[in-house]
């Protein structure tokens, strides 16, 4: 004897985790939210080493009885993300969230009416995001940096996706190893299949975390990421996703003046390598300005741009070219525009009851 099918409006929860401090607000504000709660919430723990503090004390008792904790592997958050959904029993809707955001008091609430007003061919609607900044100073680089989630498109910072159109486009794709680009892959795999995806009402706060020194520098990763995402999508995919394009041409330009200028010194050409240190100097001043003038311009912020505005070019390359070789054998996907079949929910047989 079967359950019966889920309603159209029945959403479940997937939170992918490194166990960051993060995870027990997040889902305090989940649990505290005005309106229908989540019929499931999925917590992936993808630690690389889950032996530590049970992920079970950052439930909230409300919704324990809910929630189910599996493990994600450490093979990245689109794999996190794929574990999670597959997991989380047959909820039309998936919602998913990252576990440093704090959704809004009205948050369940302003999610009903997003998911109700979705029309059939709506594959995902996405949250607005806002993120806080200091309000007695200018924000650092790095927090310019996370603010420009609230202009990003379709980010699974808070996201809904159908479960059927997850089914239909195969989830995730796992080689995006970061927290980077994997929700844009998405979006561009759906919108070809013939979905749209939308804007909707309810508003979740991303907080800046905490970031070392290096962080710029170590975010140059994902330069290799964009690499896969040409290869994918072709190169007006930047456009398609409404990305901003970065520095790159500019880190590539200064990263081979640096290197001309080094290998023409070696070679006994002073006048050769005299200009373009010149035209390294120039640019990576240029670079640390633009970075430096709309901060708080304290004496560590000078210091950590300063730094890592030469550093950053270098490892932009460096990663840039990785993923060319990374990603040598990724093969472009064809763009399929068409009408997708009505969302419906499914079959009863399928439900998953806790």
């Amino acid at each position: 004897m079967t359950g019966p099918a889920a309603p159209d409006g029945e959403y479940a929860v997937v939170v992918p985790t490194l166990g960051r401090p993060g995870l027990g607000r997040c889902l305090r504000a989940l649990a505290e939210a005005d309106g229908p709660g989540p019929a499931r919430v999925v917590v992936v723990d993808d630690r690389p080493d889950t032996a530590g503090a049970p992920l079970t004390a950052a439930v909230p008792p409300s919704l324990r009885s809910r929630t189910l904790v599996v493990p994600g592997g450490a093979r990245g958050p689109a794999a996190a993300r794929n574990t999670g959904w597959r997991a989380a029993g047959d909820a039309p809707w998936i919602v998913f969230l990252d576990d440093d955001v704090v959704p809004g008091p009205t948050w369940a609430d302003d999610l009903a009416l997003d998911l109700a007003g979705a029309s059939v061919a709506t594959a995902g609607v996405a949250a607005r995001i806002e993120v806080p900044l200091p309000p007695d100073r200018p924000p650092t680089d790095w927090e310019r940096g996370t603010a420009g989630l609230a202009r990003a498109r379709w980010i699974t910072a808070d996201m809904a996706y159908r479960r059927r159109t997850l089914e239909a486009v195969g989830g995730f794709d796992e080689r995006f190893r970061r927290a980077f680009r994997e929700d844009a892959d998405l979006a561009l795999r759906v919108l070809d299949a013939g979905w749209t995806l939308s804007e909707g009402r309810r508003t979740t706060a991303h907080p800046v975390r905490p970031a070392g020194r290096w962080i710029s520098v170590r975010l140059q990763a994902g330069n290799a990421d964009d690499v896969l995402m040409t290869r994918l999508h072709g190169r007006g995919w930047w456009r398609r996703a409404q990305a901003p394009r970065g520095r790159l041409p500019a880190h590539l330009a200064l990263t081979a003046a640096g290197l001309t200028a080094a290998g023409c010194l070696l070679s006994g050409r002073p006048r050769t390598a005299v200009a373009c240190a010149t035209g390294w100097l120039a640019g990576t001043t240029e670079f640390a300005l633009a970075r430096i003038l709309p901060g708080p311009r304290t004496r560590d912020e000078i210091v950590t741009m300063a730094l890592t505005s030469v550093l950053v070019p270098p490892a932009a390359t460096w990663h840039w070219l990785r993923g060319h070789v990374l990603h040598r054998t990724a093969r472009s996907r064809p763009h399929r525009a068409g009408t997708p079949a009505p969302a419906c929910s499914p079959s009863a047989g399928e439900r998953l009851l806790s």
